[in-house]
């Protein structure tokens, strides 16, 4: 169900102009390396990442949790 959040996390992301180390800053990482691992599906995100993923882009959890719906260009 989960399958696309790594990469719904790396459009954002790029769409925002935000390098990982300023997209792991915000979410509250010291480093990029768990950023990078749920970008490249070696992880799933919990759902404390997912709120804050929400927030910070101004999406919902469903865009970012449910594969069958896509982003908006707002996000």
């Amino acid at each position: 169900m989960i399958q696309r959040f790594g990469e719904k996390l790396r459009a954002l992301r790029m769409r925002h102009g935000m390098t990982m180390q300023q997209l792991a800053d915000a979410l509250g990482y010291t480093s990029t390396g768990h950023i990078s691992d749920i970008e490249t599906n070696r992880r799933q995100p919990t759902a404390e990442l997912a709120v804050k993923t929400a927030l910070l882009f101004n999406v919902t959890t469903d865009q970012l949790l449910r594969d069958d719906l896509e982003l908006d260009n707002n996000g």
